[in-house]
């Protein structure tokens, strides 16, 4: 079914599963190919309501309050991505042999035949980072790109709208590889695998397979993380196409078919001649932005899908240097009295944060909020000599002062008892009476933000607002 053979949806009757950022697009987009379309929502909110009247004003069925029953006539479901694969709509689906896309799915089916081929990035964290410096390598290199899918702009525009691209930078969340079975990407990256979404998926086998279905048909280039044995073990795994090459990316220096850092200097021995002997130099670390460790493995594994697809080592570069990260991603807030402050509220996992920690020498640490049911005992422990205090926040900090109390005991630490909007202030003003010159106040919480904030961008605005405080000269002392 692809673009171009739009009569084969006339008539088709078609369930999307969830309203919603992807749900909506898909029904409307199948409505206007002449599917048959009914909308299954669990919820029936205002919100809800809403946006059922939208598409019931289209000619579109809408059944709020019931996403269990699988509708009477159904040939094809077509589900957002945060629904669970356990839901009793898909068992019914299974049993009455009904396929089940996601939307990444739809939108590759509903490709043209002469679509843009995709460069797809996934893993735990850097996904967002990784996919939006690939598509400033792209455009320095004078393709027509964009950057797609689980990063705000619709699969479904991209494929559909009136704009050509040469090729697109794609960000896949687990969630939607899961629903993609016949994706099969230019190149590809699994950057990293930690232990998320495992309420989701059901196991940590379960997420590391679906994560390695983007590997699955890759023409050219299957990108690994070298310091992370589990995606070089899905690459082993995937079934690719012939003459598909393995392709490593290192902090340390590269062997052959790696790409790896050399004085100071991102250098590429995977796409050029002869890579026993040679290495091409693409970019000085001084380039990426910011400059530290998890971010300079994005920036490599972006080069590397980039050079998969020809791109020439001076838009490597180029693209690099063009590249503004997103809010809240290890964002300098400012200096003050010799102390440097760092928002990377985007930390919301243990992984995320590691990394985070792993970039600075010495540091007071605010951290807490929602765990998600993980455990903080090895990101404490790995992190205890960089620690000079710690700050927590949160309704699950307890977690992490007992991680404290067990591998830093020496940390001093603040628990701060409150969740009202001074709390972050309150943490700021802490972590300043903790820190000394040259230490890093660094918020990488480890935790989801919503017991406290509405998302990661407010808990990070809270805390850029307090530290603004205090370098406008604001009380030093604790509220």
């Amino acid at each position: 079914m692809g673009g171009g053979q739009v009569t084969d949806w006339q008539g088709k009757r078609v369930t999307v599963a969830g309203l919603g950022v992807s749900g909506i697009p898909a029904a409307k987009v199948l409505h206007g190919f002449g599917a048959v379309v009914t909308v299954v929502n669990d919820g029936d909110d205002e919100r809800a309501r809403a946006q059922a009247a939208e598409l019931e004003a289209l000619g579109i069925t809408v059944r709020l309050g019931d996403g269990a029953t699988l509708p009477q006539g159904t040939e094809l479901i077509v589900t957002t991505p945060g629904w669970k694969p356990d839901k009793p709509l898909f068992a019914a689906a299974a049993q009455a042999g009904v396929p089940v896309w996601g939307d990444v799915e739809l939108a590759w089916r509903l490709r043209g035949p002469e679509a843009a081929p995709w460069l797809a990035v996934t893993g735990t964290n850097g996904k967002t980072s990784t996919v939006q410096m690939l598509a400033s390598i792209l455009k320095a290199a004078g393709l027509r790109t964009a950057a797609v899918g689980n990063i705000g702009v619709s699969l479904l525009d991209a494929v559909l709208g009136d704009e050509q691209y040469d090729v697109l930078a794609v960000e896949l969340s687990s969630y939607q590889l899961h629903w993609a079975p016949s994706l099969r990407a230019h190149s590809a990256t699994v950057l990293n695998l930690a232990p998320d979404h495992l309420d989701w998926h059901g196991s940590m086998e379960a997420y590391a397979a679906d994560k390695g279905r983007i590997y699955h048909g890759n023409r050219v280039a299957c990108v690994y993380n070298v310091a992370d044995k589990a995606t070089e073990d899905l690459v082993r795994e995937a079934d690719v196409e012939e003459g598909c090459r393995a392709v490593g990316f290192t902090l340390g220096t590269p062997g052959p078919s790696q790409l790896g850092v050399v004085e100071g200097i991102l250098v590429d021995r995977a796409f050029v001649e002869n890579r026993q002997k040679n290495a091409q130099e693409l970019a000085q670390i001084s380039d990426v932005n910011p400059p530290v460790p998890h971010n300079i493995a994005n920036a490599l594994a972006a080069a590397a899908l980039a050079r998969a697809y020809g791109v020439p080592a001076a838009a490597v570069r180029d693209g690099l240097r063009a590249f503004t990260p997103d809010a809240h991603r290890i964002a300098h807030v400012a200096d003050v009295a010799g102390v440097t402050y760092i928002d990377d509220s985007k930390a919301t996992n243990t992984h995320a944060a590691q990394a985070s920690l792993a970039a600075y020498e010495s540091i007071v640490w605010i951290a807490g909020g929602l765990a998600k049911g993980a455990s903080f005992d090895e990101l404490v422990a790995r992190s205890a000599k960089r620690l000079r205090g710690v700050v927590l926040i949160g309704a699950d900090r307890a977690l992490i002062r007992e991680a404290l109390a067990r591998h830093a005991p020496e940390v001093p630490v603040v628990d701060l008892d409150r969740t009202d909007t001074g709390a972050m202030l309150q943490a700021v003003q802490e972590a300043q009476r903790l820190a000394v010159e040259g230490d890093t106040v660094l918020l990488a919480p480890a935790c989801a933000s919503m017991d406290m904030f509405a998302n990661y961008n407010k808990r990070g605005d809270a805390f850029a607002e307090a530290v603004r405080e205090l370098d406008a000269g604001g009380t030093r002392h604790p509220l």
